[in-house]
């Protein structure tokens, strides 16, 4: 009998993109994301022991009769964000700054926390969050 989840399940999180080479760059210079392997239209990175796949956007099909996938559009209205617990918040938006991310702000401390928030070259959402004491 199979069991979900079971101990040699791994997740992937699937991110749609206009360009997968910029991306794969992107991910590569800035998240020192690994490339696993590449595809026609798509690159599976290896980044802080979890896989991440970069598509480009597509119709239905069979077995997705009804969705469409596409990168957002509207960076503004997010469902979803890859967040990074990190040591030293400050420190890590210096070195993100320097590999290339924008940061909609420089990091704020909101008391229990001090985190901040970058896009990829799609819009994608990413924060940096340091739990503070």
């Amino acid at each position: 009998m199979n069991e979900f989840p079971a101990a040699d399940m791994e997740l992937t999180r699937l991110l749609v993109v206009s360009d997968v080479a910029v991306s794969r760059q992107w991910y590569e210079h800035v998240l020192g994301a690994s490339v696993e392997r590449e595809y026609e239209s798509a690159c599976v990175l290896r980044l802080l022991g979890s896989w991440l796949l970069l598509v480009t956007g597509g119709g239905p099909t069979d077995d997705k009769p009804d969705v469409t996938f596409a990168p957002p559009d509207d960076p503004d209205r997010v469902s979803a964000e890859l967040i990074f617990r990190v040591r030293d918040c400050r420190s890590a938006y210096d070195a993100l700054r320097s590999r290339g991310a924008r940061f909609l702000t420089p990091p704020v401390d909101r008391g229990y926390e001090i985190r901040a928030f970058f896009r990829d070259p799609d819009g994608h959402l990413f924060e940096i969050s340091e739990l503070v004491g």
